[in-house]
């Protein structure tokens, strides 16, 4: 019996290696320019599904978009995707964005996930740290409009709003906590 519970617990753990491994690779193949591009093709995304997306960037004292995150895992699952973080309309720094998990889950899946900081401090707090982690070093709210909902600057007073989008519109329930977001070179 404990033979069988170690190999099952081996092929569980090599299989989410496996997983991990391979999304990060895919991830790493990037160039800044690949990177800008799918950033650039998001942000319309994001204005063209939700109604006051464009005055909510505007507003944005910088926006870290990961075009897509990717998300694998049986019983032990992690994602990890890398984006660019966009002060006054241009790309200052590129960033990746780990995370992993443990518990019944099964499959993979890709996602756009949009940071927006509403305030200066906050903005500069994230730059200045060396592996920022949600939840730890700064609250995220994650705005629930649901597809082609609207949101509004004045209603919004979070000073960090995230927005996840799949490939059907905005996704709710998503949980960002223990999320870590590193700076990296491109």
């Amino acid at each position: 019996m404990k033979k069988k519970m170690t190999a099952a617990i081996t092929v569980i753990l090599l299989t989410a290696g496996i997983l991990l491994g391979t999304l990060r690779g895919r991830a790493l193949s990037a160039t800044a320019r690949e990177i800008d591009v799918s950033v650039d093709v998001a942000l319309e995304k994001f204005v063209r599904e939700v109604k006051g997306a464009r005055e909510f960037l505007k507003a944005a004292r910088g926006v870290l978009v990961f075009p897509k995150v990717y998300k694998a895992g049986f019983i032990v699952g992690g994602e990890y995707g890398e984006g660019a973080l966009r002060v006054k309309g241009r790309t200052v720094e590129y960033y990746s964005v780990a995370a992993g998990s443990v518990g019944f889950q099964f499959g993979a899946q890709v996602k756009t996930l949009i940071i927006i900081f509403m305030e200066q401090g906050e903005l500069d707090r994230f730059r200045r740290s060396d592996g920022w982690e949600a939840g730890v070093d700064g609250s995220i709210a994650i705005l629930d409009v649901g597809a082609g909902g609207t949101i509004d600057t004045a209603t919004v007073k979070s000073p960090i709003v995230a927005f996840v989008i799949g490939q059907k519109g905005l996704m709710v329930d998503v949980s960002l906590k223990g999320a870590k977001f590193t700076k990296i070179k491109r």
